[in-house]
């Protein structure tokens, strides 16, 4: 409408262009008796040009017009009464509702530091005998592995031969004590039998507590069970995640053996980018799903934030499983989803926006049976409703709410038949 009332005001200042010279080439002709070639022949090209341009100007207007008009029927549908009642199209407004904005995240099942144990023996040794294989499940103290290696020989003689030292020891301790104390003896002799106590003490103390490195217990030990063997328990209730050995290998203090795993208390470790971080809160609820299975859901619950971000600005979030799946196992990937607090937002039904060629639209009834697409964006999905987020500019405006699909169909089909 702009363009139009330009160029008629264009249209209005040549014309009197065109007046204001042939006003003036008549009075240049009818004063010239005899007017030159050159003189006349400039006059008339001026009158020409003038002429032309009038016409070109005059001529645009009409194919801009026309080029309007068709991107507007393009754009625009019309049905007659009867086609509106058998479409059953529905009409009405843009609704303010609180729409729960979803954060989608992703992450991966992990295991408490406590319900994972890797199994080593601390003073080495061959391995004599194991059953386990991965996936077995053993019961705490239950004997998983049976070692074998000279020093456990070793260690349990020089722990009954400083036991019996220690014995003979205290006694002349004593003794010089109660001499010492009568001053039947010297203070030298006295000390020096208390400083061969307590070293022998400290020796068989530390003996000792090797010998529980080795799950042998010293209270028990006597010159009559003495064994090359000893055995390794399980420390938990749970699963064999791993096996790295086999019958017969010499294992070092460092290696581990086997890793053992309780999947009853397994957790849920997320990776937040740091955007979405004040929006999570310790207690709030979670809704995980895995790739194989998404249409089956567990509930899960935020116990743990971490405060510290990677170099991508990620942090992790831990959650607890409210029910224990057996199917869910370390390691396995998961996908999640957080429901956020309820915001404000204008919104219509999830039927009243139809999609095209990767665009959203809406259709708004211009007058009565004619109907306007318009591109809209559109934010989160709720209860069969859906954000729309540039939704202020139609307001007032009445909008298909019901039968959008059908009017994009008719729009296309009229479209491919032009």
């Amino acid at each position: 409408m702009k363009n139009i009332i330009i160029i008629s005001i264009f249209k209005k200042v040549i014309k009197a262009i065109y007046s204001i010279i042939l006003t003036l080439f008549n009075k240049t002709f009818f004063r010239m008796k005899t007017p030159s070639f050159g003189e006349g022949l400039g006059v008339r090209l001026l009158l020409i040009s003038s002429l032309i341009l009038c016409w070109a100007c005059g001529s645009k207007p009409t194919t801009e017009q026309v080029s309007e008009a068709k991107n507007t029927e393009e754009n625009t549908v019309t049905l007659t009464a009867a086609q509106r009642k058998n479409t059953e199209i529905v009409t009405g407004s843009l609704e303010r509702k609180n729409i729960s904005s979803i954060i989608k995240l992703n992450g991966k099942i992990d295991v408490p530091p406590q319900n994972m144990v890797s199994v080593s023996m601390p003073l080495g040794g061959y391995l004599k005998s194991s059953k386990l294989l991965p996936g077995m499940f053993v019961r705490k103290g239950e004997i998983i592995a049976t070692m074998e290696d000279q020093q456990y020989i070793q260690l349990q003689q020089d722990y009954l031969i400083n036991q019996s030292k220690l014995f003979f020891v205290e006694k002349e301790y004593q003794r010089q004590k109660e001499l010492n104390q009568s001053q039947a003896s010297s203070d030298k002799v006295f000390q020096q039998a208390e400083s061969e106590y307590r070293m022998l003490k400290i020796n068989l103390s530390a003996l000792a507590e090797k010998l529980k490195l080795i799950n042998i217990n010293p209270k028990t030990l006597t010159e009559g069970n003495l064994s090359k063997s000893v055995h390794i328990y399980s420390a938990i209730n749970g699963f064999v995640s791993k096996v790295n050995v086999n019958i017969g290998k010499y294992v070092n203090p460092s290696d581990i053996l086997f890793e053992l795993v309780n999947p009853t208390d397994i957790h849920l470790n997320l990776s937040v980018f740091e955007k979405d971080l004040n929006k999570l809160s310790i207690g709030q609820k979670v809704i995980a799903y895995t790739n194989n299975q998404p249409n089956k859901k567990h509930q899960c619950e935020i116990i743990l934030i971490s405060k510290d971000l990677s170099p991508e600005h990620i942090a992790d979030v831990h959650c607890h499983f409210e029910n224990y799946d057996k199917n869910l196992l370390p390691g396995m990937y998961m996908n999640a989803e957080i429901e956020v607090k309820n915001n404000s937002a204008l919104t219509l039904p999830e039927d009243a926006v139809v999609n095209f060629e990767g665009k959203d639209f809406i259709f708004i009834e211009d007058k009565t049976n004619q109907f306007s697409i318009i591109e809209v964006k559109v934010g989160n999905k709720e209860g069969g409703f859906i954000e729309i987020l540039n939704g202020e500019a139609f307001t007032n405006k009445s909008i298909v709410t019901k039968g959008a699909y059908t009017l994009l169909m008719k729009m296309k089909n009229m479209t491919e038949e032009e």
